[in-house]
Order: C-alpha cells, then sequence, then structure tokens
C-alpha cells in the first residue's frame, strides 16, 4: 500500500458542519429542480426562490462536500493569466463581459456571508500571480495592461510576497478566501429556512420530459417545469459536454504552520509545473495549502508521486511542519477557458439548464452562473449577454481520451490496499486487494460511455480516463458523468 503523509481528507469538509437532509422518497412538484447541491446549484436555488419560484435540489451525497467543497477556495476574478488572453481570442466585449460576471460572483459571496451571517472563514485577500523566470515578466505586464483595461485594481510588483525568491507579480487587491464547505452549509440552510426541499444522497437516475420534466431517483421522482443540471460535469444533457471538455485534477496538501503571516495572499505561479498557494485553518489551527499541476483524470497510473513531489517542493518553499489533510480534486476545461451555461438546446429541450466546464475558477464563475440561470428562468434573460453560452461549439480535437494505466497481468502482482485491471476473456474487470489480502472485483467499464478504469493509488478510487467520471473501490458513483455504479464481478 502507498504510504502518504497527512490524513486522506479535506480540511474545509473535515470542518464543516454535518448536515442531515432527507433521501428523497415519493413524488414531489416545484417550479425548478436543480441536481447538484454544490456552488452553482445553491447560488441557483436561494436566487429562485427569492424571485418567488419553488425549488427542490437532488444533491447525490451530501451538502458541500464534493468538488466545491474540496476547491482551493479563492474568491478571486485573477484566473491566472487570463484576460490578454480573452481579449486576444474572444474580443474585448467577452472579456469585460467575464471580468464583470466575475466580480459579482465576488460581490454576491459576499453579501451572502453577511446577510446570512455564515461563519465560513471569509476573510480579505490580494490575489497574485507570479512567476520565476525573468523571461516571463512581458506576460505579467501584458495582463496587467489588459486587466486594467477592464477596470481591475492591479499592480506589478518586482519580488511576489513570499518566503522564495520570484522573478514578479501581478497582484490583484481587494479579493477573499473562505471555507467553501462551510458557505455551502450555510446556503443550504438559507435555501431551507425560505422554503426549498434539498435532498441528498439522492442521485438523479432518470431524466425525461413529457410536457413537464420528470427526475428520477432510486426511492422517487421529481416533477418540474426546469431542470437544472449543476453536477460539475453534465450528467445529463440535449448536448454533449464530455466531448467539449477535457477532465483533470490536481493535488491539494494541507501543512501545520507557525508563520501563516509567511503568505499574506492567494497565490498561483505561471511557470511549469505550476503551484497554488493560500492558507486556510481548520480545528486545530493555522494551514498552509498548496496545489500541484493540473493532469488528466485518469491518465496517470502514481497520483501518490504528484503527492510526495507536492510536498518536497512545498517543504523546500514554505515554513510548514506536520503534513495535516491531502485530497485530490477534480474540475473539466474549456477551449476557450469559459464555462458552458444555460440552456442548451431550447427547442428540443425548453426549461433544461447547464453549467459546466469551469477551468478551475468555479468560485466566482460558478456563482455568476447561478445567477445566469435563475435570472434565464426568472425572467428570460440573461445577464451578461452571450458569455458563457452553452451551445458554442468546441474543437474536435479538444478532447483528449486515455487508456487505463492499471492493467496487470495476474491479479498476484495486486499488492494488498492497492488496485488493478486484469482482462478475463472480453471483458476487464477491475480489482481491489484489501490490507488482510482479500480481492474485491468489479467490471472496469466505466458506465458511462464504457471506458476501462484507472486506480487512483493515492485516493483509492476507480477514475475514468476518459471523460473524468469516479467511482468508490467498491464501484459506487463518487461522481459522473456517470449516473450508475460499476457492477460486481467475481474473480
Amino acid at each position: 500500500m502507498t504510504e502518504l503523509s497527512g490524513k486522506p481528507d479535506c480540511c474545509w469538509v473535515a470542518s464543516a458542519p454535518e448536515t442531515a437532509f432527507p433521501q428523497l422518497a415519493g413524488t414531489q412538484e416545484c417550479g425548478v429542480v436543480i441536481v447538484g447541491a454544490g456552488i452553482v446549484g445553491l447560488t441557483t436555488a436561494l436566487s429562485l426562490l427569492e424571485a418567488g419560484r419553488s425549488v427542490v435540489v437532488l444533491e447525490a451525497r451530501q451538502v458541500g462536500r464534493q468538488v466545491t467543497g474540496r476547491s482551493s477556495a479563492k474568491i478571486t476574478a485573477q484566473h491566472s493569466l487570463i484576460y490578454r488572453d480573452l481579449i486576444d481570442t474572444a474580443g474585448p466585449d467577452i472579456a469585460k463581459a467575464y471580468a464583470d460576471a466575475n466580480r459579482t460572483g465576488i460581490a454576491h459571496i459576499r453579501e451572502r456571508v453577511e446577510t446570512l451571517r455564515i461563519d465560513c472563514d471569509c476573510e480579505p485577500k490580494s490575489a497574485f500571480t507570479y512567476i520565476c523566470d525573468p523571461g516571463r515578466r512581458d506576460d505579467i505586464r501584458a495582463e496587467a495592461e489588459a486587466a486594467t483595461a477592464l477596470g481591475f485594481d492591479v499592480r506589478v510588483l518586482d519580488q511576489a510576497p513570499l518566503p522564495f525568491a520570484t522573478a514578479g507579480a501581478l497582484e490583484f487587491r481587494d479579493q477573499a478566501q473562505f471555507n467553501p464547505a462551510r458557505y455551502l452549509v450555510g446556503l443550504a440552510t438559507a435555501v431551507q429556512t425560505r422554503g426549498g426541499r434539498i435532498y441528498e444522497h439522492s442521485p438523479a437516475i432518470d431524466f425525461d420530459r413529457s410536457g413537464r420534466w420528470s427526475i428520477g431517483t432510486a426511492q422517487g421522482q421529481v416533477m418540474a417545469d426546469h431542470v437544472v443540471v449543476a453536477t460539475n460535469i453534465t450528467v445529463q444533457s440535449p448536448v454533449g459536454y464530455a466531448n467539449r471538455t477535457q477532465p483533470r485534477c490536481h493535488v491539494v496538501m494541507a501543512f501545520r504552520t507557525d508563520r501563516p503571516e509567511a503568505v499574506d495572499g492567494m497565490f498561483i505561479s505561471i511557470d511549469d509545473p505550476t503551484h497554488s498557494i493560500r492558507t486556510g485553518r481548520d480545528a486545530d489551527g493555522p494551514l498552509i495549502l498548496t496545489l500541484g499541476p493540473r493532469f488528466n483524470t485518469g491518465q496517470d497510473g502514481d497520483v501518490a508521486r504528484r503527492f510526495r513531489e507536492l510536498e518536497d517542493w512545498t517543504r523546500a518553499h514554505l515554513p510548514v511542519g506536520e503534513a495535516a489533510w491531502r485530497w485530490c480534486n477534480e474540475d473539466y476545461d474549456t477551449p476557450d477557458r469559459m464555462p458552458y451555461v444555460g440552456q442548451p438546446d431550447a427547442g428540443e429541450s425548453p426549461g433544461f439548464h447547464v453549467a459546466t466546464g469551469f477551468n478551475g475558477w468555479g468560485i466566482s464563475n460558478g456563482t455568476a452562473a447561478g445567477l445566469t440561470i435563475a435570472q434565464e428562468i426568472a425572467t428570460g434573460s440573461r445577464p451578461w449577454g452571450r458569455l458563457y453560452q452553452p451551445d458554442r461549439p468546441a474543437p474536435k480535437d479538444f478532447h483528449q481520451n486515455g487508456d487505463s494505466q492499471s492493467l496487470v497481468d495476474d491479479v498476484a502482482q495486486i499488492a494488498p490496499g492497492e488496485g488493478g485491471v486484469i482482462v478475463r476473456g472480453d471483458e476487464k474487470i477491475a480489482v481491489w486487494r484489501d490490507e488482510g489480502g482479500g480481492l474485491h472485483a468489479v467490471s472496469a467499464s466505466c458506465t458511462h460511455k464504457g471506458c476501462t478504469v484507472t486506480w487512483n493509488n493515492a485516493d483509492r478510487t476507480w477514475d475514468c480516463p476518459c471523460h473524468g467520471s469516479m467511482f468508490e473501490r467498491d464501484g459506487n458513483v463518487i461522481h459522473g458523468p456517470a449516473r450508475k455504479p460499476l457492477p460486481p464481478r467475481e474473480i
């Protein structure tokens, strides 16, 4: 079994209040059913309730404990070097709309934290893009010029305020950070207080439309005029997003520190390999968090190596002590760095809304997406025009499928605590060996499109190298696009 530093859990989730929303049973009626209780789903739900709509939220697991709750949780419109790129590729109008949407998202989060009195460690911080390569100073200056033209308060620095040498940085002032899991629990409480109905452990399995939408779970169904699929990648859509996006992961570690003031801000490098840094806290005190470079989901056969590399880098650069927490998180990239949000096909599937492809910047973008969908449903208009347009095309060669990285010749090659994929006849079988030597097997064919899964030797999950579905060791779905578990198999 691969030994790694830190508890295999997310510090935000571990310190969030427990939730106990019921499981859906029977039939419910509402105006809008929202699938997914992340930042998009709950922002949409609360906004629609305030607009007088009736809302049901279906969450496959628990509120705040999936992708949003495991994010780096930077409340910022500084998304690495994006504004020069958007101006050059999408035009100044779209770039301005993107800036405005994300500024609105930031302001909305701050307002919710204050008015709802959400205890989520929200605090103002500057956001910095930094370089260690002096050859990239022109990139920093070009981004500063673009950001200034779009109305941001920025400044170029010769040195990032970090305890190691850098070659420059771009600072976005008046940004913020928080505990995202606690924020989502606060939003969910407000949704329930305002009459919204939230159901946990209620994954949406069936999507049907005959006059109205019918969303089925294992124990019940919801009838609604509108459905919002806010599940990181869409688990259902009239337009296929699995091939318009690229699933990718990054590893995160949180370390104890006696010097949290050494990292005064939120930081992301643009040199390869990239690293992201911020501070936080859990029940035992302050933390410094670091994130490693992204990699395509299911296409790395040794994710544990990435944690070891991240720990080595962190200890070489930052004043940290014990590794307290470690986890992987996943997001989906798009070719033009902007999400898909809204009705992808209003003619064929009226009232069907999606939000996906946040490119690692889902806090401000996700909030803006929720506000977009809520306004689209409530008024029929979109606040930022064609920004986030959900039916825009993608290059056919953007999405890259991969192959399983876990094929073994025999189960004897699988060590305790590890997994591998064997071939038996025409079938591939995913096998995990527990610490006592017992073998556990499920089908290795992802229930989304049939790709052969890869064993994640850090999280001990089965990850799809094609479209990013993740499954627990026993085959149960962690998140889609797959909606059904990997069925059990005999060895």
